[in-house]
């Protein structure tokens, strides 16, 4: 269903860390983080059967991830893909570009962090629409409300925590937090039943199943400065390394 923490302007190094894991059907298909050849200043992953992305960046300035929220059955298929929501935010082209007119109710139930380069905002559709402006902090967020303190969500914030606390010096390192298979002890159980139906009422953070469990985890850093670097290692259905890339760019000053 995938999981995520973020660090907004939390530390005098760093104005953006954002981690995140992608669970999803194995089968479904997807192209690698890449440039976008039709987008050229996006980069992100590709789902390759509705054509948008799940996590990214713009040179513009922007950054993006969703995720599926939970307890509101199995997804429509008539719905516009959530998927082209985080491409047109990224891009600030298309029909939902402007996520203060979006339809959000166009899309089958999702949260989302966006940031535009100077705030960071939470998106979501259920049970109705809103749009919040984030202040700096450290967030975490799954498949219910924005910092719902499950289990996963918890132990990955604390692991971006901790990482912070101790000089925050090599982003790539929370790969670590982001491969954790074990279930932590702390928080409260999810009360709506997963919409995966191969996912499990209380997940770890990195899912190992053959048919749905996490595709690939991603790491953004955006320092101070504006140097950034997106990086994203995939896993195959065994839950290996099946590859990884890594793409910097830069943020307007």
């Amino acid at each position: 269903m995938c999981i995520m923490a973020m660090a907004w302007e939390a530390h005098p190094r760093w104005k953006l860390i954002l981690i995140g894991n992608r669970d999803e059907l194995h089968a479904r298909p997807a192209a690698p983080l890449a440039r976008w050849q039709d987008e050229p200043s996006l980069l992100a992953g590709r789902d390759l059967q509705s054509g948008g992305t799940w996590i990214g960046v713009s040179e513009g300035g922007r950054a993006a991830i969703v995720t599926n929220l939970r307890g509101y059955g199995a997804p429509s298929p008539d719905r516009a893909s959530r998927g082209a929501l985080v491409t047109d935010l990224l891009t600030g082209k298309g029909a939902y570009a402007d996520p203060e007119t979006a339809r959000l109710e166009d899309f089958n139930p999702f949260n989302l962090i966006w940031i535009d380069g100077l705030h960071a905002h939470f998106l979501t559709n259920r049970p109705a629409p809103v749009r919040t402006q984030l202040t700096p902090g450290l967030y975490g967020l799954s498949n219910g409300a924005l910092d719902a303190p499950w289990p996963k969500t918890l132990a990955l914030k604390t692991a971006l925590l901790d990482w912070l606390v101790a000089g925050a010096q090599q982003p790539l390192a929370l790969f670590d937090a982001l491969r954790a298979e074990s279930l932590p002890e702390g928080g409260i159980t999810p009360d709506a039943p997963s919409d995966a139906p191969d996912e499990a009422a209380i997940s770890p953070i990195f899912i190992r199943n053959p048919v749905y469990g996490t595709r690939c985890s991603t790491i953004i850093a955006i320092d101070a400065q504006g140097h950034g670097t997106i990086t994203e290692r995939r896993f195959d259905p065994d839950g290996e390394r099946a590859g990884e890339d890594s793409i910097g760019f830069r943020w307007p000053a």
